[in-house]
């Protein structure tokens, strides 16, 4: 599994050093920045300490879609809840979440907002899944960069099969399927893409383990026949 950190429109350069400096120490290589330029600022380099490689070799996107064309699953990261029908996972949680959908998954991203602003309601809406740091106290609030070190030493210790499995690669794809289809399915029977319903059921799927994928497919085979007749 490739594990990359997105951030999104990062104003301070010295929270993009640090943040890369946060992923390295941690063991992962892959960042990828939205609409900015912070990382080339030499304040960034001074915080980054050892870690210049990371920042040098940075993907910069237009977009937040540009930057998760290529990725299975999606978190998304925020410091409070935006709709009160949407579930937020505490960060303890999510290697149980990811361990949960098995060889689903191959390319994961866990995506952070502006340091003023966070994630907009529409790029929210991109992730799977929407986790938070449960905090004690609702203010000093954590930087980005500190925000970034929580989630890179969580993720460190995930614990999967790094092997290749025979059905590796056809698990990825089932669970991209399911989400076309679903997707197709929602439509034709009147859910609007933009309603609350609609990204509260994808929301759902998403966190699906791999067993209910297949049974989901399965279902949604049968009733794609229906639909056709």
């Amino acid at each position: 599994m490739q594990i990359h950190f997105i951030l999104v429109e990062p104003a301070v350069p010295e929270n993009v050093g640090s943040a890369a400096r946060a992923i390295k120490t941690m063991g992962f290589s892959s960042f990828r920045l939205v609409n900015t330029k912070a990382h080339l600022n030499e304040k960034a380099s001074w915080l980054a300490h050892a870690s210049n490689e990371i920042l040098e070799n940075a993907k910069v996107f237009e977009t937040l879609k540009d930057a998760t064309s290529d990725i299975d699953w999606i978190i998304g990261t925020s410091a409070k809840k935006r709709r009160v029908n949407e579930d937020y996972y505490p960060v303890n949680k999510i290697n149980e979440l990811i361990q949960s959908k098995a060889n689903t998954i191959k390319n994961l991203a866990i995506v952070f907002g502006r340091e003023e602003s966070g994630l907009t309601n529409d790029e929210l809406k991109l992730c799977d899944v929407v986790t938070s740091v449960p905090m004690k106290t609702t203010y000093p609030s954590l930087n980005l960069a500190q925000s970034v070190m929580i989630y890179a030493y969580t993720l460190s210790m995930l614990e999967y099969d790094d092997e290749e499995k025979p059905n590796k690669k056809s698990n990825q794809a089932e669970l991209n399927i399911l989400k076309t289809n679903t997707e197709n399915i929602l439509s034709e029977i009147g859910f609007v893409n933009d309603s609350s319903i609609y990204n509260r059921i994808m929301e759902r799927l998403m966190i699906l383990g791999e067993k209910d994928i297949h049974l989901l497919l399965s279902i949604e085979h049968k009733l794609n026949e229906k639909l056709k007749k």
